[in-house]
């Protein structure tokens, strides 16, 4: 269930000049003469909406579920475990946590966090 279109690395302007921008995330040119805000195709490319994923596909685990962020077991119950997988709370203790995977196990819901 991953985007089937591959998505190119936005790189950084002059990023092959500094190896200190070869690893800096991606930041808009505002330069007057800039060739790559002028959208110059043998600059790179520049994201924008296009380079988005089909609605379908949007916000989804590369694995095909759709996240859930679960605090206590409670909030387990209401999972579909057809189409939702469960990512525990980083504030959710030890002795919490082996609960909600036990429940988790039973009903048989992905966990995509089990030893965090």
């Amino acid at each position: 269930m991953v985007n089937p279109r591959k998505k190119p690395k936005f790189l950084r302007q002059l990023w092959h000049a500094y190896k200190r921008l070869q690893k800096v995330k991606w930041r808009r040119p505002r330069g007057l003469h800039s060739k790559l805000r002028i959208k110059e195709k043998f600059k790179g490319n520049v994201p924008n909406k296009g380079w988005g994923a089909p609605k379908e596909l949007r916000f989804l685990h590369p694995s095909g579920y759709k996240e859930v962020l679960v605090r206590n077991l409670k909030d387990l119950e209401k999972v579909n475990p057809e189409k939702e997988a469960i990512r525990i709370a980083t504030n959710v203790g030890k002795k919490k946590r082996l609960q909600i995977l036990e429940k988790a196990k039973e009903l048989k819901i992905k966990v995509l966090n089990p030893q965090v």
